[in-house]
């Protein structure tokens, strides 16, 4: 009983150890790791010669709750472009005020405000109390990509919505600008 024990033993170490070394080589070739984040910039041409480029995230307000945040530059076909940024809230959950701009800031203290030009998306239907488009085009280079900024939407009842922006996103807002 001692020698099939012994032999048993020797058998389970060596597995020990080829298992171990298995599973070293396949973290040193990076197979277990996390492929890196890409961004997901979408192009279409929306009419000929003018082209869209955008990046859509989610984000939580500091209540929990989720917006869409739709990044996006167009490119005229006279060459023109501009870099806006729509943010989405649930309906019903907020009234944005339009008289206001959207105060971006920066996890350093630095401050951008960029200014509300919904109506260019409401040009002949209702304006949506919770949608808000923003002009970045003015402060997109000022836009620090490796650090978080905070989004301030101002509302009609006086409180602020604030919008963690992780600096990842505010990386691809970049990609999508550079398009």
């Amino acid at each position: 009983m001692n020698i099939l024990w012994h032999k048993f033993r020797h058998i389970l170490s060596w597995l020990l150890l080829v298992g171990a070394l298995t599973l070293l080589l396949f973290l040193g070739l990076g197979l277990f790791s996390a492929p890196p984040a890409a961004a997901v910039v979408r192009q279409q041409e929306e009419t000929p010669g003018q082209m869209l480029y955008q990046s859509r995230q989610t984000l939580q307000d500091k209540d929990g709750k989720t917006w869409q945040a739709i990044a996006f530059k167009r490119v005229h076909r006279n060459g023109n472009t501009s870099f806006s940024l729509r943010l989405v809230g649930f309906p019903g959950a907020v009234v944005l005020d339009r008289d206001q701009p959207l105060v971006l800031t920066s996890s350093l203290g630095k401050t951008l405000i960029a200014p509300d030009i919904s109506q260019q998306i409401f040009t002949d239907t209702a304006t949506e109390p919770h949608i808000g488009q923003y002009d970045l085009q003015p402060i997109l280079s000022e836009l620090q990509p490796e650090i978080p900024w905070i989004l301030e939407l101002p509302t009609v009842d006086h409180s602020t919505v604030k919008l963690l922006v992780p600096s990842w996103v505010v990386q691809e807002w970049q990609t999508v600008g550079s398009s």
